[in-house]
C-alpha cells in the first residue's frame, strides 16, 4: 500500500521525480516470471499488478511443492480391529494431544489433529 502511494505522489515532488519512478512502475507492471504466478498450499496468489509483488522484484518466490495435505496422504491408513482408536500424534512430546477417534461407520476416519486415517478390519465370527 505504501509503495503504490509512494508512486501515486511522486508526480507532485517535481518532473526528476518520473525518470526514476518509471522503473519501478515497469519492473512491478512486467511480472511475468512463472514462480510468482505459482499458487501457495493456502491458495494465496496476487494479480500481476498486486503492489505485494514489489518483494519479488529482486528475489525469487520460493513455493514449498510439498503441502502438507500430500504427504499425510501417502501414509497408509492404520487397520485395527478396535471399535474405538486413540490418536496422539506420535513422537512424545512432539505429538499433539490426544484424541479417541470412533470406527463404528465404515470408511477411513481421520484424525482432525495431524490427518492419519484409522480404519477398522471387519471380523466376522
Amino acid at each position: 500500500m505504501a509503495s503504490k502511494q509512494l508512486i501515486n505522489n511522486l508526480s507532485k515532488v517535481g518532473r526528476c521525480a518520473e525518470s526514476w519512478a518509471k522503473p519501478l512502475t515497469a519492473a512491478r507492471n512486467s511480472s511475468t516470471r512463472c514462480d510468482i504466478e505459482q499458487v501457495t498450499h493456502t491458495g494465496q496468489v496476487f494479480d500481476k499488478d498486486d503492489y505485494r509483488n514489489v518483494r519479488f522484484v529482486n528475489a525469487k518466490r520460493y513455493v514449498n511443492e510439498n503441502w502438507g495435505i500430500k504427504l499425510i496422504d501417502e501414509v497408509p491408513p492404520t487397520v485395527t480391529t478396535e471399535r474405538v482408536v486413540h490418536c496422539d500424534g506420535g513422537n512424545g512430546p512432539l505429538g499433539h494431544p490426544k484424541v479417541y477417534i470412533n470406527l463404528d461407520k465404515p470408511g477411513n476416519h481421520i484424525c482432525g489433529y495431524c490427518g492419519l486415517r484409522f480404519v477398522k478390519k471387519d471380523e466376522h465370527h
